[in-house]
């Protein structure tokens, strides 16, 4: 007997476990914000979110940054594969995070691609910069390191594996 093609998908989500893979944009930010939600409303068991994005928008990740901070259940966040550029923000919300061993994690800013008019190039270019600096906030506050130096990793691009990153404070644990 073959499974129904949403069958994986139902007993992830009935064991409370959501997946987040690939370029976190829009489209998956939005999945994964009401697979959350609906979690958090149902019980107050611990959420699971899997992880494993190397880049993705600012916006984006905020979204589920927001549905993280407001959920009652716990949320846990575990890394694998290569998380990197915003997605780092979404682990950083998190009450619990983890990484598998192998997991590569890259600090950085999204690329950007505008057009418009000049004024329209200029709000949007500002309004990343705000985001921007947000999101280094927020990953300064969860490393309890300065947001200077955070900065600084995520304009250089910093690389790190699992174990920098727990040194690092990115994550809580590493774990098979």
């Amino acid at each position: 007997m073959t499974p129904t093609p949403g069958w994986l998908q139902e007993k992830l989500f009935e064991r409370r476990i959501v997946f987040v893979t690939g370029r976190l944009d829009d489209a998956l930010a939005g999945q994964a914000a009401a697979q959350i939600m609906t979690l958090d409303a149902s019980g107050d068991d611990p959420i699971d979110v899997v992880l494993s994005s190397a880049d993705g928008t600012l916006e984006a990740a905020f979204v589920l940054i927001d549905v993280v901070d407001a959920a009652q259940a716990a949320v846990r966040v575990h890394c694998q594969g290569q998380v990197g550029g915003p997605a780092i923000g979404v682990a950083a919300a998190a009450d619990h995070r983890s990484a598998s061993p192998h997991t590569a994690f890259r600090l950085s800013a999204p690329a950007s691609q505008l057009s418009g008019t000049a004024d329209q190039i200029a709000a949007h270019s500002e309004q990343q910069r705000t985001l921007l600096w947000r999101f280094q906030a927020r990953l300064a506050k969860a490393t309890g390191r300065p947001a200077e130096d955070v900065a600084d990793d995520v304009r250089r691009g910093r690389h790190l594996d699992a174990r920098e990153a727990l040194e690092y404070g990115l994550i809580d644990a590493i774990r098979s």
